[in-house]
C-alpha cells in the first residue's frame, strides 16, 4: 500500500493531464477486473460485473497545478492556478512539467504580504531570456508541485498530491483484494477534472447510471493549531460525510456506512465539511438522481506541497471499503427509488 501511494502521488498529473496517472492505475490492476475502458474525457471505468443494484465508487486522478500563461524577456514565466492553488503558498516551491523541467517560485517586490497576488509570481526555470525559456515551456503547459512522497515517525504519510490519489491508491487496494463474487455490480471510476469542478464523475455518473454512488477523497481536519473547529482528526478512522459544499449525503447511504462500521469495528468518523465537495456532488445529481455518499480520509495541508495523512487511517478505508462493497445493497425497488 505505502508503495503504490508513493507511485501514485509522485507521478504527473494536473487536471486535463491524468495520463501518467491512469497508465500506472492501469497496471496496478491487471488481471483482476472484468471489463476496463476510458470515455472521451479520460475517466478510467473499472468493472466487477454483477446483479443489480448498481454501485459506483469514484476518486479523483488529477491534482492541482498551475499553468504558464507568459514568458518575459529574461526568461521568467508568468502563471495561473489550475485549481484551488492559494499564491501564498508558492514562493519557493519547486514546480515540475511533463517533461521534468522544474523551477522555483518567487515575487515581485511588494509593500506588504497581503498584496501577494497570481500577477506578483513568476517562475525561474534557470533560463536567461525568453528563446532560451521558450525552447523548454510553452505558453499553456501545465505543471505540478514537485516534493518526494515522505514516511514519518509515527506512521504518517506526506506528499503532494495526497489529495487523491490516496483515495485512488485505496481503490486499488480493494479492486486487487475483492471475492470473486460480489453481490452486487460495482463499477470504480477513477475521474479526471475533479478539481476544476467535478467534471470527470459528471460525465461518468451519467454514462454508468448507478442505483448508489461512493466517492473516496480526503477532508480538512480540525486537529492543528487555531485549526478552523472540526470534528475530524487524523489517525481516528475515514470518515462518514454527513455533508460539504457540493452535497448532502442520502440518509440510506450514511445508514449503510455507519452500520458496515460498526458491525466489524472499523473506527470512523462523521464529517460535516463546511467548504469543499467531492465526485459524490456530481454523482448524486446525475440523470434523476443517485443516493450517495463519500468515505474521506483525514488529510492535513490540503492543496500544499505537503499533504499529510495517517497510515492507519488509509488502511481502514481499505477495509471499511470491502466491506461496503461484499454488503448487499438494498435494491432500487426495495427503497421506492424507481
Amino acid at each position: 500500500m505505502e508503495e503504490t501511494i508513493k507511485l501514485l502521488t509522485e507521478a504527473f498529473g494536473p487536471s486535463g493531464e491524468e495520463e501518467t496517472v491512469r497508465s500506472l492505475i492501469k497496471e496496478l490492476i491487471k488481471g483482476k477486473v472484468d471489463r476496463i475502458f476510458e470515455d472521451d474525457l479520460g475517466n478510467l471505468f473499472v468493472l466487477r460485473d454483477g446483479p443489480s443494484p448498481k454501485l459506483m465508487v469514484s476518486a479523483h486522478m488529477d491534482e492541482i497545478g498551475i499553468i504558464v500563461t507568459h514568458i518575459d524577456d529574461n526568461g521568467f514565466l508568468r502563471l495561473a492556478p489550475v485549481g484551488g492553488v492559494s499564491p501564498h503558498l508558492l514562493p519557493g516551491q519547486r514546480l515540475r512539467f511533463r517533461d521534468g523541467v522544474t523551477g522555483t517560485v518567487y515575487y515581485e517586490k511588494i509593500k506588504e504580504w497581503k498584496e501577494l497576488e497570481w500577477s506578483k509570481l513568476y517562475l525561474d526555470i534557470g533560463q536567461s531570456d525568453a528563446e532560451g525559456a521558450g525552447r523548454m515551456v510553452s505558453i499553456g503547459d501545465p505543471a505540478c508541485l514537485d516534493q518526494p512522497f515522505k514516511v514519518l515517525q509515527g506512521g504518517r504519510y506526506m506528499a503532494k498530491a495526497m489529495d487523491d490519489r490516496v483515495g485512488c491508491a485505496v481503490l486499488v487496494e480493494v479492486i486487487n483484494s475483492l471475492p470473486e463474487q460480489l453481490p452486487q455490480a460495482v463499477c470504480f471510476v477513477f475521474s479526471v477534472q475533479e478539481e476544476l469542478g467535478l467534471r470527470g464523475a459528471r460525465t461518468a455518473a451519467y454514462r454508468y447510471e448507478p442505483d448508489y454512488g461512493l466517492a473516496v477523497d480526503v477532508t480538512l481536519v480540525g486537529d492543528t493549531p487555531k485549526a478552523q473547529t472540526m470534528a475530524v482528526s487524523l489517525g481516528r478512522g475515514p470518515t462518514v460525510k454527513v455533508k460539504d459544499s457540493s452535497v448532502f449525503c442520502h440518509p440510506l447511504v450514511r445508514k449503510q456506512m455507519i452500520e458496515t462500521a460498526e458491525k466489524h469495528e472499523i473506527p470512523y468518523q462523521l464529517e460535516v465539511l463546511e467548504r469543499g465537495g467531492t465526485d459524490a456532488g456530481a454523482i448524486h445529481i446525475s440523470r434523476e438522481g443517485v443516493p450517495s455518499g463519500a468515505i474521506s480520509i483525514p488529510c492535513r495541508y490540503v492543496h500544499t506541497s505537503s499533504e499529510m495523512v495517517d497510515s492507519s487511517d488509509v488502511n481502514y478505508a481499505v477495509a471499511f471499503l470491502k466491506k461496503l462493497l461484499i454488503r448487499q445493497w438494498p435494491s432500487v425497488e426495495e427503497n421506492n427509488y424507481g
